[in-house]
């Protein structure tokens, strides 16, 4: 297996000059393109080749996911998007969404709990941002995973809105700028680039059944990508 530090020599040692007799070998300029051309052509096999070899190798786990996704709003209620209600009715209504989150422990090789803070900026219909910071549960052991890498994730936690966003006003006939904040993600990726993975969310605010407000909330669904460092 060919560690980093061996994949490091071995490109100085081909890249590095050496003393040639001139003399005997006069090297002409297409001569010196050719030598490059392989050279390169060398590290880049090298490289490709040695890259699966290194990632299956190391097993330090990422401790953070940088996400970055966008959304579109509805006027439906989250029981909607599993077919349990209404047809999704999709407003002209739109986010982008940067989160960060920190992995805080784990169960074995199957669940693992997180922290994120999330950063949403609302356009077209709606035009405010929207914080949000929650705690996450993710079940990590599905037995297709060597195929398709895959988990689900559910966070909870506070949200503000800069402004009383219209779409709840419009659903609900009130709202307010605090509500609770939940999120449902289904992420799915190549086990050889384990890294990094391709994310679907339901993006959700409510008052939490009268915890907060009795009226108020929204539910968008959002895609993006995930990645792990």
């Amino acid at each position: 297996m060919i560690s980093s530090t061996g994949l490091y020599s071995f490109i100085l040692f081909i890249t590095r000059k050496r003393e040639f007799n001139y003399a005997r070998f006069p090297q002409t300029a297409s001569s010196a393109v050719s030598i490059f051309l392989a050279k390169a052509a060398i590290i880049l096999l090298v490289v490709f080749f040695a890259a699966p070899l290194q990632a299956g190798e190391e097993k330090e786990e990422k401790l953070y996911s940088l996400n970055v996704y966008g959304g579109k709003l509805t006027t439906n209620n989250w029981e909607d998007f599993f077919g349990f209600g209404k047809k999704l009715n999709f407003e002209n209504s739109y986010f982008t969404a940067v989160a960060v989150s920190r992995l805080i422990g784990r169960y074995e090789k199957k669940a693992s709990f997180e922290i994120e803070g999330q950063v949403v900026r609302h356009f077209n219909w709606q035009d405010h941002w929207e914080i949000n910071a929650l705690v996450t549960a993710r079940w990590e052991s599905f037995f297709w995973d060597k195929y398709v890498d895959t988990s689900i994730a559910f966070g909870l936690g506070p949200s503000f809105a800069t402004a009383e966003p219209e779409i709840e006003i419009l659903t609900d006939g009130s709202t307010s700028r605090f509500l609770i904040y939940w999120m449902l993600e289904l992420a799915l990726g190549l086990p050889e680039y384990p890294n990094i993975a391709f994310i679907t969310r339901l993006h959700h605010r409510s008052g939490g059944f009268g915890l907060i407000t009795d009226k108020g909330g929204s539910n968008a669904l959002a895609i993006g990508i995930k990645y792990k460092f």
